[in-house]
């Protein structure tokens, strides 16, 4: 598949499937933290950072948990050699847990076994941008982690280049659900937002598949 070397809009879909070989430990819970880059601002990497729901640790912990993220922007704006540049980030977490009168409430902050970064570039590079592979999660300071099997994480991510026409109608349909005055854009509105080559204006699909 021919990806265009510059584009105004794109979607990019990240699903956490599973957690392999991660030690077992009670009155604990495991999530994934997603870094997704959304591009650069003022010289600076913008990211967007999501967690998966929290369940139990156990040595196999599944998640299937979906996250999608859309952009757009002026025509040409988006460089496909630029986004070839910038990497997903993982963070395998855990953090303990008390039972209380039958609840079960968190234990300070969640501590990270491990993290694993996925070029951008490999999945734009993937047969269909279509990225679904176990990935090796390293701890911080560069050690696999320790045991018989490092533990690993199941993703897929999937990223699509819109067409005009796509778009168009994409706009056209949230137009008609969204009050865009209070959109918080550049364009006159006073909350806050500003992006300067283009704007990340959709986050959806959360949840469960």
């Amino acid at each position: 598949m021919d990806t265009p070397k510059h584009f105004s809009s794109l979607t990019c879909e990240l699903k956490i499937k599973q957690a392999t070989s991660v030690q077992s430990k009670p009155k604990t819970k495991l999530f994934v933290r997603s870094y997704l880059p959304l591009g650069n601002y003022s010289n600076k990497t913008s990211n967007i950072c999501l967690d998966t729901r929290e369940i139990p640790t156990e040595n196999d912990s599944v998640w299937n948990e979906s996250f999608s993220l859309e952009g757009c922007g002026t025509e040409g704006s988006m460089d496909i050699s630029k986004l070839k540049q910038e990497s997903l980030v993982l963070e395998l977490r855990m953090r303990k847990t008390m039972p209380v009168f039958g609840a079960i409430f968190n234990l300070g902050s969640s501590k990270i076994l491990g993290m694993a970064e996925i070029p951008l570039k490999e999945v734009l590079e993937s047969p269909n941008m279509v990225f679904d592979k176990w990935v090796t999660l390293v701890a911080t300071r560069g050690r696999v982690f320790e045991g018989v099997k490092p533990a690993k994480l199941k993703v897929e991510i999937r990223i699509r280049v819109l067409k005009d026409v796509e778009m168009l109608e994409k706009k056209r349909l949230r137009n008609m659900e969204k009050n865009w005055d209070e959109c918080g854009c550049k364009d006159g509105h006073d909350h806050g937002c500003s992006c300067d080559d283009y704007d990340v204006f959709a986050l959806a699909g959360l949840g469960k598949i």
